[in-house]
């Protein structure tokens, strides 16, 4: 007699989750500090109540029956909030491999008598577990990587601010390495600035950067030409030593750059520039 084994999972439903609650709250990975036993036990029940639902003597052998779209869609979702919650890969992939070692204990106990049955029921769960933690583990990734560029993308706004250091001045401290991309939201963010400002001046400050090649060199000189391009001129600050010794060395002609040491110099050649002075003011003096 064949054995029919959606009826027979569905069947031994309640023991299938608590012997897979079981399996995860007994890993030793168990993150309590991202997720309560509560929760966890929810989501347990909602993706294995979908499963058991969506299965068939006819899909078993058929990963990508539409039968299990709303499993693929209930896993997906799990994983994209575990990618953005701080779990592991493992930690993921554990989720629905103790769902493996649970409904297979539950196949082996129930089918010890019929062998072949339990080869045969084994054979087929396995394919479909093992297919549903590979989406897992893509679904886990994509999202993880997701995160990672919208937080790339975060940092390189944070590291660019442009500061409107006087009437007429903008200063922009670069921090980190410079690379194409970053290159592009460094002379955005500068020109967008000088339009709604209408400032003359703008001053690229490289003192958090931790090395000049001819790479970096080529586009901060394309930043230059840019900011020349909208009106302003652009002055180079942090060049330290050890930088200027690697563009001589490099050979990178800088001669119709404006560059300065520190900020300080850069800021007082700009006064200079417009023609401003700033003095110290002295204290009345007042005779006793």
């Amino acid at each position: 007699m064949k054995t029919d084994i959606s009826k027979l999972l569905q069947k031994n439903h309640k023991q299938i989750l608590e012997d897979w609650m079981t399996n995860q709250l007994a890993d030793a990975s168990l993150r309590e500090d991202l997720m309560s036993n509560e929760e966890l036990g929810e989501q347990s029940q909602e993706l294995l109540s979908a499963l058991l639902k969506s299965i068939n003597d006819k899909n078993l052998n058929d990963v990508q029956s539409e039968e299990f779209e709303n499993v693929y869609e209930i896993l997906s979702g799990i994983s994209m909030s575990r990618a953005r919650q701080g779990y592991t890969p493992r930690e993921t992939g554990m989720f629905v491999l103790s769902l493996k070692q649970a409904i297979i204990g539950t196949l082996t106990k129930m089918l010890k008598n019929d062998p072949q049955a339990l080869v045969d029921a084994s054979f087929k769960m396995n394919n479909l577990l093992d297919s549903l933690s590979i989406m897992t583990f893509e679904t886990f990734i994509k999202s993880r990587e997701e995160v990672i560029l919208r937080q790339t993308d975060e940092i390189s706004e944070i590291s660019t601010p442009v500061i409107r250091v006087w009437d007429g001045i903008v200063a922009l401290p670069i921090i980190g390495t410079l690379d194409s991309s970053r290159t592009q939201v460094v002379m955005e963010a500068l020109l967008q600035e000088i339009v709604e400002s209408g400032s003359t001046i703008a001053i690229l400050d490289i003192s958090g950067v931790p090395a000049v090649d001819s790479l970096v060199a080529q586009h901060l000189i394309k930043t230059v030409a840019a900011t020349r391009l909208m009106g302003a001129e652009c002055i180079i600050s942090g060049i330290r030593p050890e930088i200027a010794q690697t563009v001589v060395h490099l050979g990178i002609d800088l001669s119709n750059i404006v560059t300065k040491a520190s900020l300080a110099s850069a800021l007082r050649h700009a006064f200079g520039i417009l023609q401003l002075e700033v003095q110290k003011k002295q204290k009345d003096k007042t005779v006793r």
